[in-house]
């Protein structure tokens, strides 16, 4: 079994590529239990049913504690305790309102990584996702519309022809219908390199259809409901659809995406830089306390009193990048002579204009500062945060519009978020929508970096510490915080495996 699911895929999918070159290639996925969270249907249906009932039966019921499959809710029910009788009432209400219109649309909720996974292939060349369900037929148009609503976040969209629902009622031929659904897209000229479900029977009956063994078979390992036994010894098993494990490095990154390596500004950080595939050098330009000496420390160490590494000048790193026919993103931490020395290196050192990039807040430049860089470098990048627009843009459009307008006429062509900022995936398809270039700041790690990239924004600006991917940016974080392990973000939470028992019902 190999170890690790993702990279079975990517190594599938890759093997396929070669093998296959000129072959559109297909993912084919379930859906409810594999790219659904189906336990966030069974949670929202019962928290309806107190608030249509004025009762409180599941007011402490929460997401963790359901670990049965969709069609087991009346194990659940018997965990709890319910008064006699309303065990009986509950698992109607359950099962009339679960695959109700309105239900779908507002408590279906993807896995975690699923839809960068999802993105992630559907941005390859001559690749695409499609999605086996063992969902009725006369479910398609909500189906559709339900994995579009979550998909658009991430930019992913599901096309009807690229879903197969089950032409049968409920729980009636789904493994004979999903075949079927293999077999269409084979005729219809897609060469299907893997297949995904969390359903161990549907596995076994996709693994046996497949006598040329040419299927890459992924067990989703979340709660499933047959019995998962005997399954073929080339099937893959996980939970945690990790883009970290899926992407093998940097050079599989799409190439529309322009990439910065932020915070070169010692030997150490330089000749990491230019050993990797990344175009633009990011370096924090400062003055000194006499303001007569530029600095290129990062803005955290301004304050620190270790200094004991070894700083370059702007001028060894507009020269170093200059010769390797690199690009360099100067990030202006004030305006006025700050601003004028920097030109000067510029000039100096006849840099082209189209391997500048120029950074600063509205208020160090402002927009005498700005537009001094458009007439010095009018082929330049010239980029500003708006994190501070956000609340403009989701109140008051039109409004924010005016004050983007503004900025560009100063001369800037680029505006930056950052990744910490909330909704920013809403943030940024508005301004995606609106047609401006975005940047996005500061993931800080391999995970929500290559979240970011698969967004397809302009940039994105990172320092690029991904073990993982044996890169080690070495940050440069102030000598009294080194040592100390970094804060891992909470872990995600996960489906458990449903314990085996007997088969009431085969879901698709």
């Amino acid at each position: 079994m190999p170890a690790n699911w993702m990279r079975s895929l990517s190594t599938s999918y890759r093997r396929a590529r070669r093998k296959f070159p000129d072959e559109h290639l297909l993912l084919t996925c379930d859906i409810d239990g594999t790219v659904i969270d189906m336990r966030h249907v069974i949670l929202a249906v019962l928290w309806a049913y107190d608030r249509a009932h004025s009762t409180s039966y599941f007011d402490r019921l929460r997401l963790s504690r359901i670990k049965v499959h969709e069609n087991q809710v009346g194990r659940l029910l018997a965990s709890l305790d319910l008064p006699a009788g309303i065990r009986e009432e509950v698992l109607a209400w359950y099962l009339e309102q679960r695959w109700e219109p309105d239900v779908i649309l507002e408590s279906h909720r993807p896995f975690p990584g699923v839809m960068e996974m999802i993105r992630w292939f559907q941005i390859q060349d001559n690749t695409s996702v499609g999605f086996i369900t063992g969902r009725p037929e006369r479910l398609r148009e909500v189906t559709l519309q339900s994995l579009n609503q979550l998909g658009a976040p991430y930019g992913v969209q599901i096309p009807n022809d690229l879903l197969c629902m089950n032409p049968s009622d409920w729980e009636q031929g789904v493994a004979e219908s999903k075949v079927r659904a293999l077999d269409d897209f084979r005729q219809r000229g897609y060469h299907v390199f893997a297949y995904i479900d969390n359903e161990p029977d549907l596995i076994k009956a996709v693994a046996r259809h497949d006598t040329t063994k040419g299927i890459r078979v992924l067990h989703a390992n979340t709660v499933f409901e047959s019995i998962r036994t005997h399954l073929p010894q080339r099937t893959a098993h996980g939970a945690s659809y990790r883009l970290a494990q899926l992407i093998p490095g940097e050079d599989a990154l799409p190439s529309q995406v322009q990439l910065v390596r932020k915070a070169v500004s010692n030997k150490i950080n330089l000749r990491q830089f230019l050993a990797s595939t990344v175009r633009w050098a990011g370096v924090d330009v400062h003055l000194d306390a006499s303001r007569s000496r530029l600095m290129l420390r990062p803005e955290s160490f301004m304050t620190s009193l270790a200094l004991e590494m070894a700083w370059l000048g702007p001028e060894d790193v507009v020269e170093s990048v200059q010769q390797r026919g690199r690009g360099i993103q100067l990030d202006l931490m004030a305006g006025g002579l700050l601003v004028d020395m920097v030109l000067n290196i510029l000039t100096d050192k006849a840099f082209d204009d189209r391997d500048i990039w120029f950074n600063g807040r509205i208020e160090h430049l402002e927009q005498k500062g700005f537009r001094r860089l458009t007439e010095r470098h009018p082929g330049a990048i010239i980029q500003c945060p708006i994190d501070f627009l956000k609340p403009l843009v989701m109140a008051a459009p039109e409004k924010a519009r005016d004050s983007l307008k503004m900025l560009r006429d100063w001369g800037i062509g680029r505006f930056s978020i950052n990744w910490g900022q909330p909704e920013l995936r809403r943030l940024f398809g508005t301004l995606r929508d609106w047609g401006y270039d975005v940047n996005i700041q500061d993931p800080p790690d391999l995970e929500s970096f290559l979240q970011a990239v698969l967004l397809l924004p302009r940039s994105v600006t990172s320092d690029f510490d991904f073990p993982q991917w044996n890169r080690r940016g070495r940050p440069a974080t102030p000598p009294e915080r080194r040592g100390r392990k970094r804060r891992r973000s909470p872990s995600k939470s996960r489906a458990t495996t449903s314990r085996a028992g007997k088969v009431h019902r085969t879901k698709g």
